[in-house]
């Protein structure tokens, strides 16, 4: 739910009063037909917070593939095979948004710098090294983060 905002629906429950009674009311009213009875103003805003949510998604499953990856080479002592599955799983996972969602194409530079800026600062403190030895600038380029194969075994160079 997005910020709270104090203007009524038109007729019905209240958006901040209840907010899940209001989305039931606005999407009987959509299905009606009856555009004259929805809070357009707050449903606008639920419409475009969910476009968000998908590329802030995108943003954290990219985040948690960039943390596996800065841990994997600056800690190669501690390498396991939960973080090389974690890898595996979340590409899978952002692969699937950006399949459902092909208009995130266009902010996928701006996603992934972001995704990086987080998983930087979260690898330093995860791992106790200093933030410093962490690049400011992503090591990766988006293909090695799509396709780069990791294994906690030395021997395995399958991905």
């Amino acid at each position: 739910m997005t910020a709270l905002k104090t203007r009524p629906a038109p007729a019905g429950t209240a958006y901040a009063d209840d907010f899940y009674t209001w989305t039931q009311e606005q999407g009987a009213r959509l299905r009606a037909g009856d555009v004259s009875g929805l809070d357009r103003e707050n449903l606008a805003e639920e419409i475009e917070s969910l476009g968000r949510s998908q590329y802030d998604s995108l943003v954290s499953l990219w985040r948690v593939v960039l943390l596996h990856m800065l841990k994997f080479d600056y800690q190669p002592e501690r390498r396991s095979r939960s973080w090389t599955v974690s890898i595996r799983m979340h590409r899978n996972r952002a692969a699937d948004v950006l399949e459902d969602n092909p208009g995130l194409k266009s902010r996928l530079v701006q996603a992934f710098e972001r995704a990086y800026r987080d998983a930087r600062e979260e690898a330093a403190a995860e791992t106790g090294l200093p933030l410093r030895l962490f690049p400011k600038e992503c090591p990766y380029s988006r293909e090695e983060l799509l396709t780069r194969p990791f294994s906690a075994d030395p021997e395995d160079t399958s991905d």
